[in-house]
């Protein structure tokens, strides 16, 4: 349920917008129900979070992911547990190529909440969060976002 199982096409698409991240030399393990992903490189296991716009290194073998994604805060932080298993709960369930996505990203200012929350195109959430925080990157902090166009 806090995984989700795309073709390696998918997430090459997906990860088309995220180029600008050190991700070259690492492979995708893992994608979860949020389109998140959790890499492997020798130097451990990675997390590409497309809430943050950033990857950061977790830790160094798939056993200790596996442990830090037992606990309940390690669901929550990486899997956004609750939201996954309130979404199962009331039958909103993915179908083959979604994943849930926020309807309006928190970067843009959505809520992080889950009446915020809707399913979405794998592809298509991941590579709009991956070209907004491409975007919002370059601007100076603390830039207020007043509204954005979505185009071709």
């Amino acid at each position: 349920m806090f995984f989700i199982q795309p073709s390696a096409q998918d997430i090459q698409r997906a990860l088309d917008s995220w180029l600008w991240l050190p991700l070259a030399d690492k492979a995708v393990i893992r994608v979860t129900a949020f389109g998140d992903f959790f890499l492997q490189n020798d130097e451990g296991i990675w997390f590409l979070d497309t809430l943050e716009g950033k990857i950061s290194l977790v830790c160094q073998s798939i056993a200790q992911l596996n442990e830090l994604l037992g606990t309940e805060d390690g669901q929550d932080h990486y899997l956004f547990g609750g939201f996954v298993e309130r979404a199962v709960r009331e039958g909103r369930l993915l179908g083959q190529g979604q994943c849930y996505d926020f309807k309006v990203n928190p970067v843009v200012g959505g809520s992080i909440s889950y009446d915020n929350i809707g399913i979405r195109s794998f592809v298509v959430a991941v590579n709009l969060a991956g070209q907004l925080h491409d975007k919002v990157r370059h601007l100076p902090e603390g830039t207020i976002i007043t509204g954005f166009n979505i185009s071709d």
